[in-house]
């Protein structure tokens, strides 16, 4: 069962959520659904936040080898 939750959008996010929503014959909140869903997929916090750059996890070097200066 769904439960509500509401959310504070700034105006740039509703028009092109809406938008997007519209081009797919969606609800918004399927499409948040959905988003919400592909984000807590993600095991890997590097990945969850470049998920539009797959695999970038595996070029980030760790601390040990980042340059000091």
């Amino acid at each position: 069962m769904a439960q509500r939750t509401q959310i504070y959008l700034r105006a740039e996010q509703r028009a092109r959520l809406d938008d997007f929503a519209h081009r797919r014959h969606l609800t918004m909140a399927e499409v948040i659904r959905r988003a919400v869903d592909a984000y807590l997929e993600s095991d890997d916090d590097i990945e969850a936040t470049f998920g539009a750059a797959r695999g970038i996890g595996a070029a980030v070097p760790s601390r040990d080898e980042w340059a000091r200066g």
